[in-house]
C-alpha cells in the first residue's frame, strides 16, 4: 500500500510573476496531489502538498526547477500531518 504524506514546501528565488502557482497547480493536478499554493509577502511561494510519497517526490523535483521563467534558489521541505484535502487550489 502506498504511503500518504503531506509536505510544506517553501520555494525562494524568482518565483513570483512567472506563473509558478498556475504551473504548480497544473503539475499537482497531473500527479493527483491535493493541497494548495500561495505567494508569500517576502516573494517566496508556499505549497502544502499531500499524496502518495512517490508522486510527492516527483512534484518536489518539479518544484526545484519550476516553470520556464522561474529561477529557483532554494527549496525548504517539512513534513506535516495529513489533512485529507481533496483537490489542489491556488490561494491569494
Amino acid at each position: 500500500m502506498a504511503t500518504e504524506k503531506r509536505f510544506q514546501i517553501t520555494i525562494t528565488g524568482k518565483v513570483q510573476g512567472v506563473f509558478f502557482r498556475h504551473s504548480a497547480k497544473r503539475k499537482a493536478d497531473e500527479l493527483g496531489i491535493s493541497g494548495f499554493v500561495r505567494n508569500m509577502p517576502e516573494s517566496s511561494v508556499y505549497i502544502e502538498a499531500e499524496g502518495e510519497e512517490k508522486v510527492l517526490q516527483e512534484f518536489i523535483a518539479w518544484c526545484r526547477k519550476g516553470p520556464e521563467l522561474a529561477r529557483v534558489d532554494h527549496v525548504t521541505i517539512e513534513e506535516s500531518p495529513l489533512v485529507n484535502e481533496k483537490g489542489f487550489s491556488i490561494k491569494e
